[in-house]
């Protein structure tokens, strides 16, 4: 295995958790995310952060399928193909 290779696979494990042992007491990634989206709304609002524009706020998201996901502002829900780990 060549430098690069080792690299990539020591990347790979390591964002996949599999280099150290997980706390099951961590929350999951998805439930992190909604509550800093859910702050910066707040801040936001509060006038404490240059709010985004509404209609181009979205959330990326792992459905049912184990799949990432996109929704939009206005409800609507996309597959995102880009998001992929290989198992090499």
């Amino acid at each position: 295995m060549d430098t690069k290779a080792l690299r990539q696979k020591i990347l790979d494990l390591a964002i996949r958790g599999k280099l150290i042992s997980q706390n099951s007491d961590d929350e999951p990634a998805s439930v992190l995310l909604e509550r800093i989206h859910a702050k910066k709304q707040m801040l936001a609002g509060d006038g404490k952060l240059k709010g985004k524009n509404p209609k181009n706020d979205t959330i990326i998201f792992r459905g049912g399928d184990n799949l990432h996901y996109e929704k939009f502002a206005d409800g609507r829900v996309g597959f995102i193909k880009n998001i992929h780990l290989s198992d090499s």
